[in-house]
């Protein structure tokens, strides 16, 4: 086992929502965002306001993923349904004590499975250019950019954001072998 996947195999994933996690998702999103691109608290409200009524509203073929190592919440992504056939992915976070080792590569091929067991025929997100990283990932599961537009999101000055789309998800084979357990966690 390589050091990578010994790292990566020590996250556990839960879609179970727990008391704290929506407050601790939305903080690591608040901090990151502002150390690391300069955003301000309207980022956190911009990521709290959507949250909370997925909460309150999603469905079965909707997911929020909770990526945990040593009992702390490090990454999340989401599934949101846009139409029967459409979904969104959503609220995609890798903690920095935790990237390079695999986890975003995981969450987001746990989320794009779920599409197809879902039966979603596309996917899409929106993303700021300056996340590079997670665009190669995107564009290696087989996104492809559509839009780009420049706007304020949260302080910084103006920022470029970025639509990027899976389309055909039913015929693209799944990339995945990992396989949720009867409690909601992955392996």
């Amino acid at each position: 086992m390589t050091p990578t996947t010994e790292a990566s195999a020590s996250f556990s994933f839960r879609h179970g929502i727990r008391p704290g996690d929506l407050g601790w998702l939305i903080y690591l999103h608040g901090v990151l965002y502002a150390r690391e691109y300069g955003f301000d608290p309207r980022f956190e409200a911009y990521v709290a306001e959507p949250l909370a009524r997925f909460v309150s509203t999603h469905t079965e073929r909707e997911r929020l993923w909770i990526a945990e190592r040593d009992e702390r919440i490090v990454g999340s992504i989401a599934i949101v349904a846009a139409s029967d056939a459409e979904a969104q992915l959503r609220w995609y976070l890798v903690d920095p004590s935790a990237r390079g080792l695999g986890l975003g590569k995981r969450l987001l091929r746990e989320a794009l499975d779920f599409c197809r067991v879902c039966g979603y025929e596309s996917v899409y997100l929106w993303t700021v250019s300056a996340l590079t990283a997670a665009a190669r990932l995107y564009l290696a599961a087989g996104f492809h950019k559509v839009a780009e537009t420049t706007c304020e999101r949260g302080g910084g000055g103006p920022i470029v954001e970025q639509k990027y789309v899976i389309d055909g998800m039913q015929s693209r084979s799944s990339s995945a072998n990992v396989q949720p357990r009867k409690d909601g966690s992955s392996p």
